[in-house]
């Protein structure tokens, strides 16, 4: 059993901070060069090849990261920068906008420390520190994370709950990969029946290749039967814009959904990346238009542009830089994906300066194809059935997630106890 006088550490005394540093007497032909933005709670969204004898060099290029290395951001905790590598590419190089950790001895897991140091207390207790220390946009000091202290249990102790939480991440994982997948399916089905137009025609027949007829229109040609018409004919506004609404200062059942919870693959709103709450009151009377109701189609209109997410839910409000589209004549499930393969249009809107910025009068002239009833509700149906899919893994590892926070600070203090017979 986990003793209840496990010792408790500074994470300094057990892991190196900035161990291996980039030199060019290392004399590489290539590195592979990660940068902070382009990992998000450990899953990996580019990594560059830079050749090294042919390419400057990215002056933050300097950390070199190892095999069970801890890669965590230093900038804006909150946003989940962090990592753990698992079967580096070779040369792997990462900004010096992470702190890199690398255990001292083979008595320590680099997987539980992983688990203690990506809590949501902790995460959120390092932007508090980060916040407060004196710097233009929120930061940490490598001495913030080194200082942190924490429990540890033996190392067969350590890998036994590393273990128990990596199966609940492995499952997210998983689900995360088919939403993925069904994500990239719609796309591709959108594009081959109002692009390719090569829809089902009423013999289950590829309409155009099957010699179905065109028309010209303002958008080229089109088939016979539909039509063109602007985003403003087809969709009613909610845009609470302009004030912002009194926050709370704990949070509460009533979320302000902004830009940062529009990002990521999915259609589905993660509430995980909701930071602003206001009150049932404020709720109930600030907001001028309204709130989003269950198929309102959000967008970004400041920031990273039309960044669109389909409203499931039944409580969450809407205020600076994002907007509601509620589909009047058109299937709401043909407009976010038409929304979402037409994003570059959208963006080519962009009149800031200081900012990206897009006006609604802009997006509501936007021309749109508008099928015949049969070929969307045809449509509609399948993206139905595809939506209600990542719906379902989305709100499972929401599950998954709340099971992790839960179980993980009572592994780690030894609350709940792991039989060593079993390790």
């Amino acid at each position: 059993m986990i003793s209840s006088s496990m010792p408790t550490l500074k994470l300094s005394e057990v892991f190196y901070t900035n161990r291996v540093n980039y030199s060019k007497s290392l004399s590489w032909d290539y590195m592979n060069y990660l940068d902070t933005g382009n990992i998000t709670k450990g899953e990996i969204h580019n990594i560059e090849l830079i050749n090294v004898n042919e390419t400057k060099i990215p002056s933050r290029a300097r950390r070199i990261a190892q095999e069970n290395d801890i890669i965590f951001s230093l900038v804006r905790p909150n946003q989940c920068h962090y990592g753990l590598i698992k079967n580096p590419v070779k040369n792997l190089v990462v900004s010096t906008g992470f702190i890199v950790l690398t255990p001292k001895t083979n008595q320590i897991s680099s997987n539980y420390i992983y688990h203690y140091l990506t809590q949501n207390h902790i995460v959120e207790k390092l932007h508090k520190i980060a916040e407060d220390n004196a710097s233009t946009y929120p930061s940490l000091r490598p001495s913030d994370i080194e200082s942190l202290e924490l429990n540890l249990p033996d190392i067969l102790t350590q890998k036994k709950i590393a273990n128990i939480l990596d199966s609940l991440l492995e499952k997210m994982a998983l689900n995360n990969k088919i939403n993925k997948t069904l994500e990239e399916m719609a796309q591709v089905i959108f594009k081959s029946w109002f692009v390719d137009f090569e829809f089902p025609d009423e013999n289950r027949e590829p309409y155009k290749s099957s010699g179905g007829e065109m028309i010209e229109s303002e958008l080229g040609m089109i088939p016979k039967g539909w039509k063109v018409s602007i985003l403003n004919d087809v969709i009613n506004i909610i845009d609470n814009r302009g004030k912002t609404p009194p926050q709370e200062p704990n949070k509460t059942i009533y979320p302000i959904i902004d830009v940062k919870a529009l990002s990521g693959y999915t259609r589905v709103i993660d509430y995980s990346d909701c930071t602003k709450y206001v009150s049932k009151e404020t709720y109930n009377n600030w907001f001028r238009n309204g709130h989003p109701i269950h198929g309102d189609i959000l967008i970004s209109t400041v920031g990273s542009l039309a960044e669109l997410k389909i409203f499931m839910g039944s409580t969450g409000c809407i205020a600076q830089n994002v907007v509601a589209l509620r589909a009047k004549t058109i299937s709401n499930l043909y407009l976010f994906e038409l929304l979402k393969k037409n994003k570059n249009d959208l963006v080519s809107y962009d009149i800031g300066s200081v900012q990206p910025s897009i006006k609604v009068t802009h997006i509501i002239k936007h021309k749109i194809l508008i099928p015949n009833f049969i070929v969307m509700d045809q449509f509609h149906q399948l993206m139905n059935e595809i939506t209600n899919e990542v719906f379902v893994r989305h709100n499972e590892n929401v599950l998954l997630t709340s099971m992790r926070d839960t179980i993980l600070p009572k592994l780690m203090s030894g609350e709940i106890r792991i039989p060593l017979e079993e390790v």
